[in-house]
This record gives C-alpha cells, sequence and structure tokens, in this order.
C-alpha cells in the first residue's frame, strides 16, 4: 500500500468546483484528481522556479559556471 500524507491548500472556488463535478462524472475521487494534477505539473514548476531562482544566484555572483568545453575535457569526453 501507497503511504499517503494529507495536504491542505487553499483554492478559488471555481477551480474547487471543475475538480469535484469532474471527479463526478468519471466516478472518482476529487483528492485523485489533485494528486494527478500535482504528478502532472510539478515537474514543470520546478525546473521554471528552481532554475530561474539559480539564474539569479548567477547573475548575482553568488554561483559560479564553467564553460561546456572545461567541463568535456576534465570529464574526458
Amino acid at each position: 500500500m501507497a503511504l499517503t500524507a494529507t495536504a491542505t491548500f487553499r483554492t478559488t472556488q471555481e477551480l474547487k468546483n471543475r475538480v469535484e463535478h469532474l471527479a463526478k462524472e468519471t466516478r472518482r475521487s476529487a483528492g485523485f484528481y489533485y494528486n494527478l494534477l500535482l504528478e502532472d505539473y510539478l515537474d514543470d514548476l520546478e525546473d521554471i522556479y528552481l532554475g530561474q531562482k539559480i539564474s539569479e544566484e548567477i547573475e548575482a555572483g553568488k554561483m559560479k559556471t564553467y564553460p561546456a568545453e572545461d567541463v568535456f575535457a576534465e570529464a574526458g569526453l
């Protein structure tokens, strides 16, 4: 059995109604669709927002970058 956890969050009434309508019409739980939404989009959101944070740190000089040629040479590629 998969381990689960409870998450509580606020959303608009319209979005809640849409998820509940979908759940009712497809005979699935609303939780099924909330999990599906998170699974489908969380990777993208992490890429976008964490990538933005890294870019800001590079621009601020807080993180060092290396030319691809140096990385490939170091790896023997």
